[in-house]
């Protein structure tokens, strides 16, 4: 099943690519990778979800805000490639958290990522190497972002 079939399936829809808040590109192609810029967990209506996992945030919503991260990872990349079909291959994702400062379940944060690209690309595309890090603070106070390189045809 092609991603954006299952994409479909799973009820989800790309929201519209997000615009650099600084001077950067969201996507570069080099040869078949193509590096995402990190995403925040920003709605299309433009909300963001502000504050620390572990105090404003539980593990469940930060692994929730993870899977918005994704979804704009995707929209950028739909944008750089005309389809997330193009994608071979999910190589690296690196999520940061903002987390209290004893806060220690950065990986299950980032499952939030790493469990919808493998719902959505199947575990041979799906399965990537992977960073889950706990920062002091992110942009604009997000609790969650998330960045990616993925393998393109």
């Amino acid at each position: 099943m092609k991603p954006t079939e299952r994409l479909r399936e799973l009820g989800l829809v790309l929201p519209p690519p997000r615009k650099p808040v600084g001077n950067f590109v969201p996507a570069v192609r080099s040869g078949n990778l193509l590096f995402l810029s990190g995403q925040g967990p920003v709605l299309p209506d433009g909300t963001a979800f502000t504050g620390k996992v572990g105090q404003d945030f539980s593990v469940d919503e930060a692994y929730e805000h993870a899977k918005i991260c994704t979804l704009n990872l995707l929209a950028l990349a739909h944008d750089a490639l005309g389809s997330i079909d193009s994608i071979e291959r999910i190589v690296k994702v690196l999520g940061f958290v903002n987390g209290v400062p004893d806060f220690g379940d950065q990986p299950r944060v980032i499952n939030g990522c790493s469990d919808l690209l493998i719902a959505i690309f199947g575990p041979e595309r799906g399965a990537h190497a992977r960073s889950a890090v706990g920062a002091g603070s992110l942009p604009r106070q997000i609790s969650v972002e998330v960045e990616m390189v993925v393998e393109v045809s």
